[in-house]
């Protein structure tokens, strides 16, 4: 019989924010984040680029939710961890925009600092199609 293992806490802290994200849920996404916290978005769009300090982040999001009309959905794929402060988490991303439909698979990469997470890097399936869908 096989021992059920109690997931990374580096795990748990990036799932969590998954589930504030899909929630829309600002107030938990910036209580797990260092206030110098980074997302980089690849690209040449309007929604691309590096987003420095907790309220430029959220501020991105809620331009998604909103660029989106709310229609973003992100499901979790799998959560990789090395103990050391690194978080790879693989998802699948739908969203419509503008009469345009992004279906793609991604993942982020984290590093979490303490317990909370200090930079997030995107990476996404195919750099053209992200721009097509966000320009």
């Amino acid at each position: 019989m096989a021992i059920a293992m109690a997931e990374h806490p580096h795990a748990v802290l990036v799932r969590k924010g998954f589930e504030a994200f899909s929630r829309g849920d600002m107030d938990a996404l910036r209580a797990m984040m260092t206030s110098d916290c980074t997302h980089h978005v690849p690209g040449s769009h309007p929604m691309s680029g590096d987003f420095k300090g907790q309220d430029a982040v959220i501020d991105m999001y809620r331009r998604i939710f909103e660029e989106t009309g709310g229609s973003m959905r992100v499901d979790v794929r799998g959560v990789f961890v090395d103990g050391r402060g690194h978080v790879v988490a693989l998802d699948h991303v739908t969203a419509e925009r503008r009469g345009k439909r992004l279906d793609e698979d991604g993942a982020l990469v984290c590093r979490i600092v303490g317990d909370k997470v200090s930079d997030l890097d995107e990476c996404v399936e195919d750099l053209d199609r992200a721009n097509d869908f966000w320009s």
